[in-house]
């Protein structure tokens, strides 16, 4: 563009150029209408960091104020992204690949591309010079090594359905568990195997994954293939009621691949894993271009682990029981342990520690935002304080036993009451002033945490340390 303010404004995208250097404006080419839209183009000042993998160049593209260590973040970078290429055997048909990455003040998300990723980060997600590593890095790490996954897991093995993708209406498909799901488990499995973070960090990601998970009893009202197949008309139209309602492919997607991992571990003795029925699935439909059958994915499990395993995928992915998550957990030496949290944003797992205040601890059992009036309840969950009182998603309360309340406060002013003892709500619903009395009843254990269990055997110990390193016994 024309103007000295102009003068510091380069170009980052993986479209094709048709110039000799990169980040220069000029003319670019797409193959076709498919290829252009799925190559996103950054236009502005930014900051670049560069890693090679395979003698591909990579670049991270920084737009936005920020203090991020860049050399630090390459280096992490390049170890998440030589894992997984290293995990498929080879990186697809690529001459280039960005990290396009906006950094503000809140913010996070990502969107895979063919060549490329869409990102979206807070600043204080990015790594700072001589720093310690954040739980916030870590999870962007996980954002980071979650969509360059995408680039086999998606963007090159794709469902059936998806081939060729039908822009003009909605396209519908049971295997979005397997595209998100698995991607979601192996994003962090990764990061862990690698030694980007520890076991313990990496225990504590998963067990947030749970808590989400067995909070939500929409779990038991809607199948993980629903859901992947109501992408369209329930997952991504939430409304207040979705926590009581639906499931999220993505979170209990991650649970299903890790109990398909440990499934198939088992029936081989560690011989095999999920790792080959990705492998299978890169080799026989992502290196052809050849659209995976809705099914087939279970179909190649079962292959893969010798044994029949379609119970499995009846009782969790077509079923809504619970996953066996004790089980597998006790087979690698690790306890899944849970306690009462202080408040529905409480998600906080690992090695917990469980301190008197957490027992018999009442909270309101509701999703709390701001509001100039009081608390407001976004999301009531099912058989909690609030739903029992008949409080609703959209009433602000504005006091308890006479006291103003606010987001802030609520649960620390509830949390001061004993077990069973009645109190006063004051709320607004729309314009009306309602008034509830509530016997307050004890937190649910359900934030879960996991920890070592100081009795496992010799062969469980064994068991984790080929899981969690990707020892090919």
């Amino acid at each position: 563009p024309d103007g000295q303010q102009y003068t510091n404004w380069r170009v980052a995208t993986s479209l094709e150029s048709l110039e000799s250097e990169k980040y220069l404006f000029g003319r670019y080419q797409s193959k076709d209408y498919d290829d252009l839209i799925d190559h996103p183009v950054e236009m502005g000042i930014f900051d670049v960091g560069t890693f090679h993998i395979n003698n591909i160049q990579h670049d991270i593209i920084l737009t936005g104020k920020h203090r991020a260590d860049i050399i630090r973040l390459c280096d992490d970078l390049k170890l998440i992204c030589q894992a997984h290429t290293d995990f498929f055997g080879e990186l697809p048909n690529i001459q280039y690949y960005c990290f396009l990455t906006m950094v503000v003040g809140e913010g996070y998300g990502g969107l895979e591309h063919r060549s490329s990723t869409s990102l979206l980060c807070s600043r204080n997600d990015l790594p700072l010079k001589d720093q310690p590593q954040t739980a916030e890095y870590r999870n962007f790490l996980a954002l980071c090594s979650h969509e360059y996954f995408h680039t086999w897991n998606i963007k090159r093995i794709k469902p059936q359905a998806f081939m060729p993708y039908d822009l003009t209406r909605e396209v519908y498909t049971e295997q979005l568990w397997a595209f998100e799901g698995i991607t979601s488990y192996y994003d962090e499995l990764s990061l862990v195997r690698n030694k980007l973070i520890t076991e313990e960090h990496y225990l504590e990601m998963l067990a947030k994954t749970i808590t989400r998970v067995l909070r939500g009893n929409g779990r038991f009202k809607q199948t993980l293939a629903e859901s992947s197949f109501d992408a369209w008309t329930r997952f991504y139209k939430q409304d207040e009621s979705a926590p009581n309602n639906i499931v999220s492919y993505y979170a209990k997607g991650t649970l299903i691949a890790l109990g398909l991992d440990f499934e198939i571990r088992k029936a081989t003795q560690n011989k095999k894993s999920l790792d080959d029925v990705m492998q299978i699935l890169w080799q026989g439909y992502g290196k052809q271009k050849t659209g995976v059958p809705e099914k087939r994915i279970e179909i190649i499990a079962s292959e893969v682990a010798a044994t029949n395993l379609q119970g499995f995928f009846e009782r969790y992915l077509y079923g809504t029981d619970d996953l066996p998550l004790e089980t597998y957990f006790n087979s690698v030496g690790l306890k899944l342990l849970s306690y009462p949290a202080d408040s529905a944003e409480n998600m906080a797992a690992g090695k917990a520690k469980i301190e008197n205040k957490y027992h018999n601890t009442p909270t309101l059992g509701a999703y709390i935002v701001a509001d100039p009036l009081g608390a407001k309840l976004k999301h009531v969950y099912d058989n909690g304080n609030a739903q029992k009182v008949g409080l609703s998603a959209g009433d602000i309360i504005i006091a308890i036993d006479g006291i103003k309340v606010s987001k802030t406060n609520i649960e620390k002013i509830i949390q001061t009451y004993p077990i069973r003892q009645n109190i006063t709500l004051h709320a607004f619903r729309r314009d009306e002033l309602l008034q509830f009395e509530l016997q307050l009843e004890a937190s649910k254990y359900e934030t879960y945490y996991i920890e070592t269990n100081t009795n496992a055997d010799t062969a469980a110990l064994k068991n984790k340390q080929i899981w969690l390193n990707n020892i090919q016994k």
